[in-house]
């Protein structure tokens, strides 16, 4: 992964836990059903966002090297972890 989209991830994912923290402030403070869940429903939306980032850096990065690699152990290795990325997103 780049500098950048480790940087951007980072800086995404500090965002997520202060807006889980907020979450957490509702509970305790008793704010209404409909706006926490509205709020967990838009740090799920930032999650998937980060996800979505780092999975095309891998994909550019790593995926495209190993692809070009001469090693069909390496192609297969990396193929298989996507595939299983997909397959746990499909549970979700």
């Amino acid at each position: 992964m780049d500098d950048a989209t480790r940087t951007n991830a980072i800086h995404r994912l500090k965002s997520v836990a202060g807006h889980v923290n907020g979450i957490v402030r509702m509970l305790e403070e008793d704010r209404y059903c409909v706006d926490v869940i509205k709020q967990i429903q838009a740090v799920q939306t930032a999650l998937g966002r980060v996800s979505e980032t780092i999975l095309d850096s891998h994909l550019r990065t790593c995926v495209t090297t190993a692809i070009r690699d001469d090693d069909p152990d390496d192609r297969e290795r990396v193929l298989g972890e996507i595939m299983e990325v997909f397959r746990h997103s499909d549970k979700s």
